[in-house]
């Protein structure tokens, strides 16, 4: 199904590629196949090559042996001045005798596995020895992962008596074979590899004149868009079916064009109505704060305090610094959806946090702020409105009953500036991770994500990222980086 979703310029590709690639492999496995059967006839001739220069060598002993030849006296002909052993060493190759019953009489150790024979044949090779026309049966065997062939012929006198049985294992050694095929096939694939990289040229070449036309309609149609004039299609020499689809598609257009002014004014509608929700939910932020802080400073006021002059100047900027940003949000508002100018100060950042927070008067908000000055360039009150955003937004997320905790810090890794809040709220599900950073244009005020969207495009401003990590039920830490200098 997925091949079916590919253009049908890349199908031609493809299909091309596979198929010199599917005549590679038959003719890489015709190969091997050749190859086997090769071996297996390699092998039976060089046995039966072997046997012959056995027999003869046995026919020699026979006749230079003192010995009556006889069926009783096979294994003392044989075992005289070790010429069994001799004929094996000679041949390389082991050599069994049985009487004619199938009991084993003697047999040459040399090299070969012992277990590869048995005391007595069974009694159908006997049988079939006895009922063959040339006197020779050749039975293939494995053993101990090893493939052998083990031929079976008559010792005769010299009026072709039949005397014993000549027994003669061999061991097929494909190891030379193996590599001459291994050479074989990797000759082999670097021809089919230039032949594969010819094919790919080709097909290439082939599949775009094939698809020259379609070509030309898909570009048009990818450039087709709502928001502006589309072109028609005008194509000269193609097929009838070419031809219907163009003239498809050029009423299409026509109909688009009908429909685009209205659909551009419920856009502008549609915006508006968007920005609006978002600035309602940027201006909704600082007030919350603002309201804390008055309803503080209501609970402590006490005129007798020696430090009352100081106390209410501080509440006098958290104050004033929120009316800023408010004041700031309503006159990009006049702009249609422009957060406020971006300016480049220089300034502490570690102070700077340390001011967004105080609006909140939590003991459970928790920033070291014995820290060291960190100096870097960021608008203060896009500063402000980012480190606000983050911990509204973790204390959002922590549950009624939950003895809240939110700690934030701030410091420097890989010079870069790193803006750190975790809370130990309920966290942030797999499903809605993805959603973090879209904008959320709603005036709720609990739950996760309100104002992250804006958080985000003000750090990317200035070239900085915000990360997070989350568990459920455990909590969740933003992390926000941005250079110190631009």
């Amino acid at each position: 199904m997925k091949l079916l979703k590919l253009s049908l310029r890349t199908r031609i590709f493809i299909s091309m590629t596979i198929l010199v690639l599917i005549a590679s492999i038959l003719i890489a496995a015709v190969t091997i196949y050749q190859y086997k059967e090769d071996a297996e006839e390699y092998h039976q001739g060089r046995l039966e090559r072997k046997e012959q220069r056995i027999q003869i060598a046995i026919n020699n002993v026979l006749k230079s042996t003192t010995y009556p030849v006889n069926e009783e006296n096979i294994t003392s002909i044989f075992r005289e001045r070790g010429r069994i052993y001799q004929i094996s060493e000679e041949h390389s190759l082991p050599v069994n005798i049985y009487d004619l019953s199938g009991q084993l009489l003697i047999k040459s150790e040399g090299n070969f596995i012992e277990d590869t024979i048995g005391k007595k044949l069974n009694p159908i090779i006997i049988d079939t020895l006895a009922s063959l026309y040339d006197k020779r049966y050749l039975i293939k065997s494995e053993k101990n992962d090893e493939k052998f062939l083990s031929s079976y012929t008559y010792i005769t006198d010299s009026r072709a008596k039949p005397l014993a049985i000549l027994n003669l294992p061999y061991l097929e050694d494909d190891h030379l074979i193996t590599r001459e095929l291994l050479e074989f096939l990797k000759h082999l694939g670097q021809v089919y590899l230039l032949m594969l990289l010819v094919a790919v040229v080709l097909a290439y070449f082939l599949s775009r004149y094939i698809t020259r036309s379609l070509k030309a309609i898909s570009e048009t149609i990818d450039q087709t868009r709502l928001d502006k004039r589309n072109k028609r299609i005008q194509i000269g020499d193609a097929g009838e079916e070419i031809h219907t689809l163009v003239n498809a598609y050029n009423s299409m257009i026509d109909e688009l064009e009908e429909s685009a002014v209205m659909l551009a004014k419920s856009e502008r509608e549609a915006a508006w109505r968007e920005m609006a929700k978002q600035v309602a939910h940027e201006i909704k932020n600082p007030l919350t704060p603002m309201r804390l802080t008055v309803q503080s400073f209501q609970r402590k006021f006490d005129p007798q305090d020696p430090d009352i002059h100081q106390k209410l100047q501080e509440y006098s900027d958290t104050l004033i610094q929120q009316i800023d940003t408010m004041s700031s949000i309503a006159s990009a508002f006049s702009n249609f959806a422009q957060m406020p100018a971006q300016k480049n100060e220089t300034l502490d950042v570690v102070k700077i946090v340390g001011l967004a927070l105080d609006i909140f008067n939590e003991d459970y908000i928790i920033f070291p702020s014995e820290k060291e000055k960190i100096i870097a360039k960021f608008d203060r009150t896009q500063l402000i409105r980012v480190v606000t955003n983050l911990v509204k937004n973790g204390i959002q997320a922590i549950p009624e009953g939950q003895v809240p905790k939110i700690i934030v810090d701030v410091f420097l890794e890989n010079d870069e500036v790193v803006i750190m809040v975790s809370d130990n709220g309920i966290g942030i599900s797999e499903e809605n991770k993805r959603k973090v950073f879209e904008p959320k244009f709603t005036t709720k005020t609990s739950g996760m994500g309100l104002g992250l969207g804006m958080v985000k495009n003000i750090v990317e401003t200035y070239n900085g990222s915000i990360t997070f990590t989350s568990q459920q039920e455990k909590g969740t830490v933003f992390k926000v980086k941005f250079p110190k200098e631009l």
